[in-house]
């Protein structure tokens, strides 16, 4: 009898890789493999000649590309898919709609421990017979640094023998034979590993542990270290070695002992890396005008699938989210919590673990690799059923989301600048939401004109709660002209003399104070008095900022520092003061004026790593300062009891901002923070200073009247071509040759323009028009709000961009597309 084997069947995946290139990859599946694929998994593949990636399967198929060589696929990474076909269902929408590939989209979805690549590592070659003296000094340097650590990255090996420039030297070692590259996976995800001590099974009887006692009588140490072993054991089957060392008195030589004896058993567990303090849950009722905007949110939900809820300061906006979230919990969803900021979570997780308890996970940048692979698989297992993040939680392997929160939806931390998807998270969310079929809830005191917009034009449902949860008046909110104050020379620093009083005040009744000024460091900038010249950045077009805390002059674009001159850099002259002021100017101003009071400061130098936030927001809650000087980092949800006063110390130097969103932003920086001011028994008070008393942004906010204020811009904007009546999109030229940039730019210009005509505008030069040696030229399109012409103009941009990226005579300039630029 013959027996006829099946014909084998060929399978190809089609993967995406982590790089910005416009098209997804082929690989063939090996047998050995194919019962394990499944899109959505990680794939170990070869791009290139040796550069081994991770990869994502988005598609599985029979058909072989026609002639294109095909790799095999090395491995597969994981049981599981950790990317469901919702999220890959996002990523293409992403890339389409912000005109960036795939692979892009991918790079910034996942964390890095998520994609592991190989790392080209110089090794030296231990057959190599040449001469040694063909070779020069720098290059015996390498070979020296290689024959005592056998392999290194390149990065590493400029950083030990200090010198930047070693390609020639790699070069001529690679072709004399002396030395080779090879690929090295990097590290992929650890689990952290804690120490723990089991009982020996033979002294876990009553009778074998009596005996251990008498045994031990000889050895006092070793017993009190079995006693308090036995104590911390209770019902578990291990006590971890913390827990065990926490008592001071006993002795590690001791536990070491019995360890050697076989009497305790060491071992390690895996442990998580985020743990959250518990604390008890905050007992509230839904306020009367509370329960009929929660009524209202959920009648909406039945025939929108967003709402605008619009809150002013206080209204207790995130007692209606707990309310909607527990409803939701219940039903088996998974909810998305977004904020904007890392520093409004310090607070928020608090709160929201106190009444949700360990379903809540936190997700932000802030976290270690690993800290957000953790995350990230707790989420696909389901144990988070919560989530709390920034703008990248809209990335995480969501299942069954049932409801998205965005809070404080009008920042434009939401927006990512760079690198490329440049995606807005609340658009994402939108988008995500949809494709759940879930339901979305936008919160704000001060909604963006967009969201405004779309909730007028019934786009969107609309709740407004225009009371305080606490029934307190809103802040009352005064001007202070600084012109007559200046003249009469009346300042205190760089306060009002009613500002500084008022401090007093303040602080002797008990009180704290918030003083907001939306500028860091000390001062802006260093000028010589005798000819007006400006100490600069060497590798962007803007003034270096003095840093008392450094005592250094930094550039807040490029990081470059450089001490302070000893003369000016154009006369020669020794007449150089510092102009302007920032956080830490008026930290020190703080410490002089009021010398008996403490203060915090709050801005991006102060709170460089994840825990200073917290930190700073539990010291200033407890009461340890009265006085908390801030950027735009105080203005955005915190809530602190005790805050009667509020100053804003230069309100002018937002609206002078050169953009057409410059009034918009300092009009809700503004109301924002003065809603910090008495948020529980007593009304606040706000104080804004400003040169120009008279213009028209602050009677809106000194009445509260932001639906006035955003009526009043929908005319300006609609006349102007501006959002929410029409679509941006900015078109970015860098080149480190200017000349090169503004022949260039001009030549992309009119190419452009065959298609968009007047919709288009420039190139011009920004604000700063060089940063990172880089010179820059922007193109703004205005285009109307028409899908199919959007369409057809995304193409446009996408196919004129891509000939001018292969001219080679333009090659040296970099083009970025930003999609609804902010």
């Amino acid at each position: 009898m013959q027996l006829f084997q099946a014909e084998k069947t060929e399978l190809y995946a089609e993967v995406i890789l982590p790089l910005a290139v416009g098209k997804t990859f082929t690989y063939s599946i090996p047998e050995s493999l194919q019962p394990l694929v499944l899109p959505g998994k990680r794939v170990w593949v070869q791009f290139g000649k040796s550069k081994i990636y991770t990869g994502i399967i988005k598609n599985i198929s029979t058909r072989k590309p026609d002639n294109v060589e095909v790799k095999p696929i090395f491995d597969i990474q994981d049981e599981k898919p950790v990317v469901n076909p919702e999220q890959l269902q996002l990523w293409d929408w992403m890339a389409s709609y912000y005109c960036c590939f795939p692979g892009e989209v991918m790079s910034v979805a996942l964390p890095s421990s998520l994609k592991p690549q190989s790392e080209s590592v110089l090794c030296i070659n231990p057959e190599f017979e040449g001469d040694f003296n063909l070779f020069n000094d720098r290059e015996i340097m390498l070979l020296n640094v290689l024959q005592q650590k056998k392999n290194v990255e390149v990065q590493e090996l400029k950083k030990i023998i200090g010198i930047k420039n070693i390609s020639s030297a790699i070069r001529h070692l690679q072709e004399s034979g002396a030395v080779y590259f090879r690929e090295e996976l990097t590290q992929a995800y650890q689990p952290k590993k804690e120490i723990i001590y089991r009982l020996h099974k033979d002294y876990q009887s009553v009778k074998a542990l009596q005996l251990l006692f008498d045994e031990l009588e000889k050895a006092p140490r070793q017993l009190d270290v079995i006693l308090h072993f036995r104590m911390l054991l209770g019902k578990s089957s291990y006590v971890l070695h913390s827990e065990l060392m926490a008592n001071k008195q006993l002795s590690l030589n001791a536990l070491t002992a019995l360890v050697k004896k076989g009497i305790l058993i060491k071992d390690y567990l895996d442990v998580d890396r985020v743990i959250f303090e518990k604390i008890k849950a905050e007992t509230f009722e839904l306020k009367d005008f509370q329960e009929e905007a929660l009524n209202r949110i959920e009648e909406l939900f039945t025939e929108k699938e967003t709402v605008l809820l619009h809150g002013i300061t206080s209204s207790g906006k995130t007692y209606i989210y707990i309310k909607l979230i527990e409803k939701y919990l219940k039903s088996g969803k998974q909810v998305l919590y977004l904020v904007p900021e890392i520093s409004l979570t310090a607070q928020l997780i608090r709160k929201l673990y106190a009444y949700f308890g360990p379903v809540t996970g936190i997700y932000h940048s802030k976290y270690n690799p690993f800290e957000r692979y953790e995350t990230w698989q707790k989420v696909i297992s389901g144990e988070y059923q919560l989530i709390v993040g920034v703008r990248s939680a809209v990335f995480l392997p969501f299942s069954h989301l049932g409801l998205i929160i965005i809070d404080e939806e009008h920042e434009n931390t939401f927006k990512q600048q760079s690198p490329a998807p440049r995606y807005h998270a609340r658009d994402t969310a939108l988008m995500l939401s949809g494709i759940f079929k879930a339901k979305t809830l936008l919160g704000s005191a001060t909604p963006s004109l967009e969201s405004f917009f779309n909730a007028r034009n019934n786009k969107f449902g609309y709740v407004k709660m225009d009371k305080r949860y606490s029934e307190v008046q809103p802040p009352d909110i005064l001007l202070l002209d600084m012109k007559e104050a200046s003249i009469r020379k009346q300042l205190k620093g760089h306060l009002s003399p009613v500002l500084h009083e008022n401090i007093q005040k303040t602080v002797e009744q008990g009180d704290q104070a918030i003083l907001f000024i939306n500028r860091r460091g000390f001062a802006p900038f260093i000028q010589c008095q005798q000819c007006g010249w400006v100490v600069k950045c060497r590798h962007c077009d803007i003034s270096l900022t003095y840093h008392k805390s450094s005592k250094k002059l930094r550039c807040h674009y490029c990081d470059y520092q450089q001490g302070i001159p000893s003369s000016c850099g154009f006369c020669g002259g020794n007449q150089l003061l510092m102009k302007g002021f920032g956080t830490e100017k008026i930290e020190d101003d703080i410490a002089i004026l009021f010398p008996g009071s403490q203060t915090l400061r709050m801005d991006i130098d102060s709170t460089r790593n994840r825990k200073s936030f917290e930190k700073i927001i539990h010291a200033f809650e407890k009461g340890e300062a009265s006085i908390l000087i801030g950027t735009q980092m105080v203005t955005k949800g915190l809530d602190f009891e005790k805050v009667k006063l509020v100053g804003i110390l230069n309100a002018d130097q937002m609206l002078s901002y050169p953009d057409f969103r410059a009034e918009e932003r300092s009009v809700q920086l503004m109301m924002q923070v003065s809603g910090r001011a008495g948020r529980r028994d007593d009304r606040g008070k706000v104080y804004i200073q400003t040169f120009n008393p008279n213009h028209p942004v602050f009677q809106y906010i000194i009445s509260n009247d932001y639906d006035g204020f955003c009526l009043s811009q929908f005319q300006e904007r609609n006349n102007f071509r501006y959002p929410p009546f029409y679509r941006l999109i900015q078109l970015t030229l860098k080149s480190k040759d200017l000349n090169l940039l503004i022949k260039g730019s001009e030549v992309y210009a009119n190419r452009l323009k065959r298609f968009f005509g007047e919709r288009l505008n420039g190139p011009v030069s920004p604000p700063v028009m060089k940063i990172r040696n880089e010179f820059i030229f922007n193109i703004l399109l205005k285009l109307e709000k028409n899908p199919a012409f959007l369409q057809k103009a995304k193409k446009t941009i996408l196919e004129e961009t891509g000939k001018f990226n292969l001219d080679p005579d333009y090659r040296k300039i970099r083009c970025i597309i930003d999609v609804d630029p902010i």
